[in-house]
């Protein structure tokens, strides 16, 4: 397991014992971590976003913190925000991370999930010309979603 995975899972570790928000100091975890902030940042850049269902709040300096937040909602409102998120098009990563923010909030079941990935991934959409895939790809997902409410 990698530095990254190591955060991640520390940081998630910290969301479920503290109730679905945690407060921390990006110094203090590089230090814990042996890395560089710029390391701490990457991993909530990356894996505590929106896109993945948190709230992340920062403030810099000496008391400075970064407070993650894990967002919960009913079902059918996880899913319009993931619709009103998507815009006009989105590429294959923040379609991946969207679905899987749908499925661990329970919005969505296994098999849908995999239903979406199939419908919108690249080998599906390869008839389409490359720089279309994204818009078709939003459309689609877009449609899909609104069809499970």
């Amino acid at each position: 397991m990698g530095v990254s995975d190591a955060i991640a899972r520390f940081i998630n570790q910290m969301l479920g014992e503290m109730g679905g928000t945690a407060e921390l100091q990006r110094s203090e975890l590089a230090s814990k971590f042996k890395c560089v902030p710029s390391q701490i940042n990457y991993v909530i850049s990356t894996r505590f976003s929106p896109e993945h269902g948190y709230i992340v709040e920062s403030r810099r300096g000496g008391g400075g913190f970064i407070r993650i937040t894990r967002v919960a909602m009913e079902s059918e409102m996880l899913i319009m925000h993931t619709v009103n998120t998507i815009g006009d098009s989105v590429d294959i990563s923040t379609t991946t991370a969207l679905i899987a923010n749908l499925r661990h909030g329970g919005a969505i079941n296994e098999a849908q999930s995999l239903l979406m990935l199939s419908a919108i991934g690249n080998r599906a959409l390869r008839p389409a010309r490359h720089e279309d895939r994204d818009i078709l790809r939003a459309s689609i997902l877009k449609q899909m979603l609104i069809n499970t409410i």
